[in-house]
Parts: structure tokens; C-alpha cells; sequence
């Protein structure tokens, strides 16, 4: 097996999980870079990528097509010298202990997922380094699979939609950010963001990832669910100055806890909202889910914020009121 620092002779072996919209966008690139791309799949998504492979369709409309191996059945991929997971992330408690046969002993594990991450605190010094939250790992059941220690994040920052099972339509962006949450692991990092950067992507190697993925759930914290609860795009919400107010409560008791854990956004909540309301009126994915009648991502997204608060003792009103409203939207819906 290469080493997972790419500094192996033969291209490495890459399987992606989850081989949706981003995990299509990542396959293919990587493919691209001349890497060995597997991705685990099923059902029409697995039958249209072995007959036709993942196909990108681009702005102006054209199609490429990218030739991977696919299959059902993670034993017959074999160990990887990276397992990308881009499913989504209310999934993986479910499906991480049948990931094993992908993870060997020099395995590096990418979440390239929405929210907050298994093994976020997992050598975080602070409070709770050792603690797991059952919000992202369920009786540590996702830890237990994939060792924290191994773990990389990526962080992405672009859009892409599912036309049909197998064919991706590129949107919004082309920013892909990747760290190790293990300092041992930081040459793993840069190996990954280079071959993505080599695979057509606008990626780079970040020293401090969880600050990343702190910074854009910290604004995905309360756009999501607030879209989710009342069907509006994001510039909606913000022109109104009751749902405004609401989505900066929620960041500010999701700053308290970042604070307690050490960790900045290098902005203030209203600086953050700046950003947000120059995207203009989108749908957030946690809305289009909603729509579409897909299960949503409301523990990774939401439901940590009130969990680790209750470890550290702070309180979290606004997020707790929201995230109770959310699980019964949700359950009402049937997703």
C-alpha cells in the first residue's frame, strides 16, 4: 500500500462513500489526478456510474464523463490509502462499522461532510478532548470504525446538484479546504489537497482545520434550520428583523461554546451574516433536503450546539427551541 502522504511510486488508491453530488464532484477529480478512484454506491447511482461512469456536467452545459470502479460492497474494494466519506452525515453512525474493510493501518480518513465531525474533539485542547458526542457518534460506535487519530477534514465551500443518478451539475464555487485533525498527519493533507488541486479544484492545506469547519457551520448552524422550519431562501430570513435576530441569538450561544473550546471564527455574528447575505436568495441544503423529502442533517448541523453547551454548562435557549421545532417538522414530513 502507498504511504498516505502520496509518497508512494503507483497512484493511490482513493475510495470515496457516498457517491452523491460532492462525493461525485471529488471522485471525479481525483480520477483525474490519476489516482486509483473507487466509490461505494447502490442502487440506480451504482448501476448508471458502472455503466457510464460519474458524469460532470459543467456550466455550459457540456458533459464529461469519468471511468471509476464502483460497487456495493465494501470488502471487495479492499483497503485504501484514503477513504473519502461524503455521505451525508446523519448517515454514518449506520453505515460506519461496514466501512472497516476500507481502513487499513495507514488508512487516512477525509469527512468531507456538512457539520460537525466524529472526531472533532478528539485531541482538541480543551475541556472536551475525551469526551464523543452522540449527536455525530452514537455510543462512540463512529470512532470505534474510524479512528479519530487518522482523520482528515475537508471543508467545502462550493455547490453542485444530483441530475440524475450518476451525472453531477457543477454550481456555485470551486473551494475545497483540507486539514488533518492529527498534526502527524498534516503531509497526509497536503498530499490530498494537492491531488485535488491537480484534479481541477481550488484546494489548499489549512494548519488549524477545525477552525475551518468551525467558521462554516458556525454560519450553517442557523440558516439551515430556520430555512428548513419556514420554506424561506436566506435573503428572506435576513430581511426580516425577527428571523434575523433569531439566527443571531443562535450564533452567539454557538460563539459561547466556541469560545470555551478555544476556538475563534476571526469575526463577529453580524460580520458572518454580511457573508451569508451576499450569496442572495439561496436554498440552503438542509431546505432542498426538506423539499425533496430527504432526511435532513439536523443533529450534525443543529443538534450539537445544544450537547456540547450541556457539558459545558452553558445555556442555549434559542438553539434548543429551534432544534426541538425542527425534529417535529421533520417527523411530521416523514423525513
Amino acid at each position: 500500500m502507498n504511504l498516505p502522504d502520496g509518497r508512494g511510486a503507483q497512484p493511490m488508491r482513493i475510495a470515496v462513500v457516498g457517491a452523491g453530488a460532492i462525493g461525485g464532484l471529488l471522485a471525479a477529480a481525483l480520477a483525474r489526478a490519476g489516482q486509483r478512484v473507487s466509490v461505494l454506491a447502490r442502487g440506480a447511482t451504482l448501476t448508471a456510474i458502472r455503466e457510464n461512469g460519474i458524469r460532470i456536467r459543467a456550466h455550459d452545459g457540456s458533459i464529461d464523463a469519468v471511468n471509476v470502479e464502483a460497487s456495493d460492497d465494501a470488502a471487495a474494494l479492499g483497503a485504501q490509502d484514503f477513504v473519502v466519506l461524503a455521505l451525508k452525515a446523519q448517515a454514518l453512525p449506520g453505515l460506519a462499522a461496514s466501512l472497516q474493510p476500507l481502513v487499513a493501518g495507514d488508512t487516512a480518513i477525509v469527512s468531507a461532510m456538512n457539520g460537525l465531525p466524529w472526531w472533532f474533539l478528539h485531541g482538541l485542547a480543551a475541556p472536551l478532548e475525551t469526551e464523543t458526542l452522540a449527536a455525530v457518534d452514537p455510543g462512540g460506535c463512529v470512532s470505534a470504525a474510524l479512528p479519530c487519530a487518522r482523520a482528515l477534514g475537508c471543508v467545502v465551500h462550493l455547490s453542485a446538484a444530483n441530475e440524475a443518478p450518476g451525472i453531477v451539475k457543477r454550481g456555485r464555487g470551486n473551494r475545497l479546504i483540507v486539514g488533518a485533525a492529527n498534526a502527524g498527519h498534516a503531509g497526509a493533507a497536503r498530499s490530498f489537497a494537492s491531488t485535488l488541486a491537480e484534479g481541477g479544484f481550488d484546494a489548499q492545506a489549512a494548519e488549524d482545520i477545525r477552525a475551518e469547519i468551525w467558521a462554516k457551520l458556525w454560519g450553517n448552524m442557523n440558516m439551515n434550520p430556520l430555512s428548513a422550519l419556514t420554506g424561506s431562501t436566506a435573503d428572506r430570513l435576513l430581511d426580516d428583523p425577527l428571523t434575523h435576530a433569531l439566527a443571531l441569538r443562535m450564533m452567539e450561544e454557538a460563539d459561547a461554546i466556541g469560545r470555551r473550546l478555544g476556538l475563534s471564527t476571526g469575526m463577529s455574528a453580524q460580520e458572518r451574516v454580511a457573508v451569508t447575505r451576499e450569496l442572495g436568495a439561496f436554498k440552503t441544503s438542509m431546505l432542498q433536503d426538506m423539499e425533496a423529502g430527504r432526511p435532513l442533517e439536523i443533529d450534525p448541523i443543529l443538534g450539537v450546539f445544544p450537547e456540547l453547551g450541556r457539558k459545558l454548562g452553558l445555556a442555549t435557549p434559542f438553539c434548543d427551541a429551534v432544534l426541538g421545532l425542527l425534529r417535529q417538522r421533520a417527523a411530521n414530513n416523514g423525513v
